[in-house]
Formats: C-alpha cells, sequence, structure tokens
C-alpha cells in the first residue's frame, strides 16, 4: 500500500521543524530560532491513530532577498506538487503576515487540501487571535503549539479525513514487484525500456525527466514481473533545489510498493553519497535489494575494473552486505536480461521461511563455537528460536535479558543462519525477546 503524503508548508519560523519533530516522534529536523535555518526538505514516516503516511519538512517559502529563500521556496513547491495533504503553517504570535499571504497564493493554484494550523498558540487566551487567520481562505484554523505538543491530534484528525483512498493494483501474489531507485540520470528509465523492449517510459540526458511512477506487466521464462519505474521531475526554468534530494520521496513510493529493489548506480560517474541514502530507505524498508551497476559499456576497463569496482562498492555500502551486484548496459542492453534471473532468485529468499528444530540447531552450534557475551557477570542465555515473519525474514530470539544481546553477537547469529541458507538479496531481521 503506498502511503499518503503530508507536507508542512509556511514562511520561515513559524515553526515547522518542531511540528515535523513532533509528528515524527523524533528530533530528525534542525531547529533553530533564525528564519531560514531549515535549507533542506527532511522525510519521515509517521503515524497517527490507523494512519500510515510520509511527512515532508520544507523549507519557508518568502518573497524577501534573504540567503536561501529563492532555494527554500523551489524546495516548498517541489514538496507541494508530491504531497497529499497540504499543512499550511503560520504564528499564532504575529498573527498574519504578508509572507502568509504569499503563501497562500501559491497554495490556492494546487488541487490539494489543505489544513491551517496556527502554531505557538502556548495557552487558551491565545486562541482570540485565531479569527484574522480565517482571512486566508483555507476555512478554520487548528491551534497548536509545537513546543509543548498541544493540538496536534486535532490537526492530523483533519489531516487524515482527507488522506486519498489506496487504489493500489493488486496482483497475483506470485507476481514479483520490483522497481529501480537510484539519483536522476543513472539510467532506470532506459533499463525499464531496455527489458520492455519498448520506449515505455520517456527517456533523455537531461535529469528528471520521468515525471510519474509507472507500472508494467512482464512475464520472462514463466515469471510475472511488474516494473516499477519512478525518477526525478521536470521543472521549467532554473531549479534551485538539487534533483538528487527530491528523487528520495520517488525512492520512497517506489520502495513501499516493491519486493525487490534494484539500486541503480552510474558506472561512469562512481558512487556518490546520494547513493547511499537513498539505498538506505531500501534496507531499512525490508525489501529484497540489488546492486545495478549501470551504463558499464560506457567504462574503460581491463580484466581488473569490474573486481575492483565491486570492491568499492562493497566498502561504500556495508550494510548491504548481502546485496548481490550486477554490471548492466542499459543502452546496449548487455547483461540486461541477467537481471531477471537475480530479481527472482533474491524475492524468493526474502520470502523464505527455515524450520524452527533445524534452525535452533543452528544456534546451538553457533553458541558452542562462540559463546554467549557477558556482563557484569551476568551471561545471556539463548532458550529458543523461531522465524516468526518473512519479507523480510523475522527471528526472534527467546534470551533471558535481550540488553545482553550486543549487537555483534547479533551479527554473528545472523551470519550463522545466512552460512546455513541463502539469504542473499534480503535483509534479516533478528529480535531478542525476553523468555516470560
Amino acid at each position: 500500500m503506498t502511503k499518503p503524503v503530508v507536507a508542512i508548508v509556511g514562511r520561515p519560523n513559524v515553526g515547522k521543524s518542531t511540528i515535523f519533530n513532533r509528528i515524527a516522534g523524533e528530533r530528525i529536523s534542525i531547529v533553530e530560532d533564525i528564519p531560514g535555518v531549515t535549507r533542506d526538505r527532511i522525510y519521515s514516516s509517521a503515524e497517527w491513530l490507523t494512519h500510515e503516511f510520509n511527512l515532508i519538512d520544507t523549507g519557508g517559502i518568502d518573497i524577501g532577498d534573504e540567503p536561501f529563500l529563492e532555494q527554500i521556496r523551489q524546495q516548498a513547491e517541489i514538496a507541494i506538487d508530491e504531497a497529499d495533504v497540504i499543512i499550511f503553517l503560520t504564528s499564532g504570535r504575529e498573527g498574519v503576515t504578508s509572507a502568509d499571504e504569499t503563501v497562500a497564493k501559491i497554495l490556492y493554484k494546487t488541487k490539494k487540501p489543505v489544513v491551517l494550523g496556527v502554531n505557538k498558540i502556548d495557552n487558551p487566551e491565545m486562541r482570540d487571535q485565531l479569527y484574522d487567520f480565517y482571512a486566508l481562505g483555507f476555512g478554520e484554523p487548528f491551534p497548536v503549539s509545537g513546543s509543548h505538543g498541544i493540538g496536534l491530534g486535532d490537526l492530523l484528525d483533519e489531516v487524515a479525513k482527507h488522506f486519498p483512498k489506496d487504489e493500489d493494483a493488486e496482483y497475483d501474489e506470485n507476481t514479483i514487484k520490483f522497481s529501480f531507485i537510484g539519483r536522476p540520470n543513472v539510467g532506470k528509465s532506459s533499463l525499464v525500456n531496455a527489458i520492455l523492449g519498448e520506449e515505455r517510459v520517456i527517456v533523455s540526458d537531461i535529469e528528471g525527466t520521468t515525471r510519474d511512477a509507472v507500472d508494467s506487466m512482464y512475464t520472462y521464462e514463466d515469471q510475472d514481473y511488474v516494473i516499477i519505474d519512478t525518477a526525478g521531475i521536470r521543472k521549467k526554468g532554473k531549479v534551485y533545489e538539487s534533483t538528487e534530494k527530491y528523487s528520495v520521496l520517488r525512492a520512497l513510493r517506489a520502495i513501499e510498493r516493491s519486493d525487490v529493489v534494484c539500486v541503480v548506480l552510474n558506472g561512469e560517474e562512481g558512487i556518490r553519497e546520494q547513493d547511499k541514502k537513498i539505498a538506505g530507505y531500501a534496507h531499512e524498508a525490508g525489501r529484497a535489494v540489488i546492486i545495478v551497476v549501470n551504463k558499464w559499456d560506457a567504462v574503460e576497463k581491463d580484466e581488473k575494473t569490474m573486481k575492483v569496482f565491486e570492491q568499492t562498492i562493497r566498502e561504500h555500502f556495508l550494510f548491504l552486505s548481502y546485496a548481490p551486484i550486477v554490471f548492466l548496459s542499459a543502452k546496449t542492453k548487455k547483461r540486461v536480461f541477467s537481471l531477471l534471473p537475480v530479481i527472482q532468485r533474491v524475492s524468493e529468499n526474502h520470502a523464505m521461511r527455515v524450520q524452527s528444530s533445524i534452525l535452533n540447531d543452528i544456534i546451538s552450534d553457533a553458541v558452542a563455537m562462540n559463546p554467549t557475551p557477558t556482563d557484569n557477570g551476568r551471561r545471556l542465555r539463548i532458550y529458543y528460536t523461531t522465524q516468526v515473519a518473512v519479507k523480510p525474514p523475522t527471528f526472534v530470539v527467546f534470551v533471558n535479558e535481550p540488553e545482553l544481546m550486543h549487537f555483534s553477537y547479533q551479527r554473528f547469529l545472523e551470519n550463522r543462519i545466512r552460512d546455513s541458507f541463502d539469504f542473499e538479496g534480503t535483509p534479516i531481521r533478528i529480535i531478542p525477546r525476553h523468555r516470560k
């Protein structure tokens, strides 16, 4: 199911980052009492009652000439374009300002539902100031206090009313859904076209020419696939905001709907920090992952080039040590169809179940090889292990004291499980739990 997207929009210094952190439940966004300090959109998953959604924090929108304001305007406009629901945040302390009216004019142009929040209403006496905000033309203003966490429930109740009904296509359970994610211009759309054998998706050297996600059905050697293509944005004029940052939200939407995620790298350009950030979302979401090095035809190489590049990938993507690496060229179609069997294999691994009896034998042997850690005379005792979920494979380890399960020992157990079963391409979750 695709999560709705909520963007928090408003002029600088109304408390967008504070509200964002309250809703997200953790301190993700920079909070500082200087207008314009939030210069990048920040993304987070959030939940309200039974609703899960993606949340975007934007920089403010202004028409002055302060540093970064034009860039911030670009970021906010793109966030507005992506959102299903917009929280228009204002400040009760300053009242309605000309900058608020400028934001309102931008929001009038969107067809998206807008919920008006008035922040910094820290006590009941300030509620009389709300009436001025009706003039902005977005209906009832919702008083909130980001610093005290007051009023967010009513605001989120209103936001949730506008969430679109999920209209994701339902596919047969045996159909493998996979997507290509990565920075703009690494060749995601070209890969889709190379597999489908037709110009189904716009391909251009201009970064961000794919505007919307596209589903394509495909059958290869009796296996049905759904290819979810996703990429950046096409904007008129000069784009101040980096489309690489924008690509993260596109990746999130594709990841949510995929069984297997292909992280596409540009073989010509090498690895960039943004590649690791995007890949991290797939790993954290528990999806099966394949690292795809595209444009390999354009790389000058000898017999050692591929091995050296693979080693570089392993050094940069330590958290994806389980992911297979495929080198190919969408342009020449060389090795393109070697990717599909890998997708099928890691998809099967992602859904694999292990018998509890065999699993416990493996854990017992692992403990005999490397005894459990101790802390202040207390030793970790492992009583029983069982698999509780697939996609990704998730194992609960019942122990005497879960806090004694150090990360390093958890990683050791994961490696022993991987040594015994083919979990290539899929993350593994190990959850220590107290045996009652």
